[in-house]
């Protein structure tokens, strides 16, 4: 099943309407949070137990939020350390986005089972193209941004952020076009770069990148400019989507991304 409904200003009464048409109550819910309702930061791991982790690292990150830190969402994802000093991915939610977001849930009687962010979706869509013992590059652009992730035996390594949404190039002339993607060339293959200085021992076997409806000629541009392999992204090589066809459409698979790669989680919340 894959739909679509346009969200009003009353999410708990959104959630409510689809409860039983959808049979919500009985389903694994999730909500992935957007560009700007939250941070991911890199740091050093700290000892402890999960839940002394999270407190230590609340602390550790709280001058470099801009909300109070205290009742703020806080979790943590190991990055494979390669035999470097341990680090993960730190995770910190102000409590102003994430409160709504549950009551949401809890008022609509819709069990939220965990609140995700895009860079995990996106980890769980590149696992099904990676190579094993290779690292691989994922492109996505949605309507806030571009997201360049790299990602090994299905754990995120890197994630980078590209100032650039879909929308822009979409809208773009012909020659703001070519702007945007000499842009976006030269940030991914500064980040190629510095993967390779980072993990110099593991190799990138190809970029994914998802198309951008109405776009045409960015992955054979990039396939001119970059040092790595570049590949379209092709949902239909690695899920079956008879059940649902119209996710062979592109334009449906570009506004499905997100939630497709979360729904992909196996992850014990």
């Amino acid at each position: 099943m894959a739909e679509s409904i346009e969200c009003g200003p009353n999410y708990a009464a959104m959630l409510s309407s689809l409860r039983k048409p959808l049979g919500l109550g009985g389903r694994r819910c999730s909500a992935v949070l957007r560009h700007g309702e939250y941070q991911l930061i890199q740091t050093e791991a700290v000892e402890g137990t999960p839940d002394e982790a999270r407190d230590i690292l609340r602390w550790k990150l709280k001058d470099q939020v801009e909300f109070p830190v205290d009742a703020a969402a806080v979790d943590f994802l190991p990055i494979p350390s390669g035999g470097r000093t341990p680090q993960v991915f730190a995770a910190i939610a102000a409590e102003a986005v994430v409160k709504p977001l549950v009551q949401a849930f809890q008022a609509a009687k819709v069990p939220l089972t965990v609140i995700d962010l895009p860079e995990l979706s996106q980890r769980n869509l590149a696992a099904l193209f990676e190579e094993a013992g290779q690292a691989l590059a994922t492109l996505i652009f949605d309507d806030a941004e571009g997201l360049l992730t790299f990602t090994v035996n299905g754990e995120l390594l890197v994630a980078r952020h590209v100032e650039i949404s879909a929308r822009q190039i979409i809208a773009a002339d012909a020659e703001r076009r070519g702007m945007l993607f000499d842009r976006i060339a030269l940030d991914v293959q500064r980040s190629l770069d510095n993967f390779d200085r980072l993990y110099s021992a593991i190799s990138i076997s190809s970029l994914i990148v998802a198309a951008l409806p109405g776009v045409d000629g960015f992955v054979d541009y990039l396939r001119d400019n970059l040092t790595v392999r570049v590949v379209p992204m092709d949902l239909h090589r690695v899920l079956d989507l008879g059940a649902v066809p119209g996710l062979l459409d592109p334009l449906r698979q570009f506004q499905c991304l997100r939630g497709l790669g979360a729904a992909l989680r196996d992850e014990v919340a």
